[in-house]
């Protein structure tokens, strides 16, 4: 594999030269004003993206490669509208032979592994045995596992990287940890089965081999209803094994948290918290999600001159960085 000698997207400045190799996504072929067809790409590598634009680009350049691909750009990076962009002169798509695959993973082979030790030590802490038991089962699914530890927490706006799922799922089991000792009324093993379990559908919600995409079932179900699916089979599974079959009250409290772990309807969750384990793990799965996707704004900011992020109409803020000292500190 060659060595990296790259220069990361979030050391780019304005009116940089560039001729180097990126992860391509989300690319389209539109019309400017005059009609005319410009090539519009996302070019990334673990460190951030920067929006792309190749003007006069016409249908030959758009099929020279896909979403997922890497390709090899020349161009140069100027500044638009107070957010840094690459303008490409020339695209072509190389293999991932001629790359250094570690310039484009948010996570090692060995951050993986560390992780999914991590996992197996909050799983154990379990008491219930019952609740261990079925969480034994997916940890024992060596297929299951394979796609849990690839697979993205998300599309776009938090751990939407492989291996992020599982890195959100051991952040939040931390947390419902670390929370379930202030609160003596919450049943701590219930709570990290619901943290270990409530984005399980994500394994095959969404497409992971190339570009992060969504799969039929993913857009048909979502990842909720698919979850409902998978601990289905994974109780049946384990109560063949056990002298006792799992309580079904317990079982439905387990899919009480996946179903509300969203929190409203309009977020998605066919069913509010109703419960205290619920209610936690519907804030601290969101605590966690909001300040990754805090944090990859942040990262990936252009601006390098500035304190602060440019204004992010979704947010209805701009983000400080304390990047750049304030007149008159140090």
């Amino acid at each position: 594999m060659p060595v990296s000698t790259r220069r990361f997207v979030s050391q780019l400045n304005h009116q940089e030269a560039i001729n180097q190799v990126f992860l391509a996504s989300n690319k389209q072929l539109r019309p400017n004003r005059s009609g005319n067809l410009y090539l519009q790409v996302a070019l990334s590598d673990r460190s951030g993206s920067i929006d792309a634009r190749m003007w006069n680009a016409g249908n030959e350049i758009y099929q020279s490669f896909r979403d997922g691909d890497y390709v090899h750009v020349e161009g140069s990076t100027q500044l638009f509208q107070g957010s840094l962009q690459l303008i490409a002169s020339r695209i072509r798509r190389v293999t991932a032979e001629e790359v250094c695959e570690d310039d484009f993973r948010m996570l090692t082979a060995d951050g993986v592994d560390e992780l999914t030790s991590r996992l197996r030590e909050l799983v154990h802490t379990i008491e219930s045995a019952p609740l261990r038991a079925l969480a034994d089962c997916f940890l024992n699914d060596d297929m299951f596992m394979q796609k849990f530890s690839r697979a993205p927490a998300a599309m776009k706006h938090h751990h939407a990287y492989e291996g992020g799922l599982l890195e959100h799922v051991v952040s939040v089991m931390t947390l419902c940890q670390n929370v379930a000792g202030c609160y003596p009324e919450i049943d701590r093993d219930l709570l990290l089965m619901g943290a270990l379990l409530h984005d399980i559908g994500k394994v095959d919600e969404l497409c992971y081999d190339r570009a992060i995409s969504y799969t039929d079932a993913g857009q048909l179900l979502g990842h909720i209803l698919i979850a409902m699916q998978l601990i289905d089979e994974k109780v049946r599974e384990t109560n063949r094994n056990l002298p006792q079959p799992i309580p079904n009250r317990l079982v439905v409290e387990v899919k009480h948290l996946v179903a509300s772990h969203h929190g409203q309807y309009e977020f998605g969750s066919p069913k509010l918290p109703m419960t205290l384990e619920a209610l936690a793990l519907h804030y601290l799965d969101s605590l966690d999600a909001k300040l990754a996707a805090f944090n990859h704004l942040i990262r990936d900011d252009a601006n390098v001159d500035s304190s602060w992020t440019p204004y992010f109409a979704h947010l209805g803020r701009k983000l400080f960085k304390r990047t750049i000292p304030q007149d008159g500190q140090n």
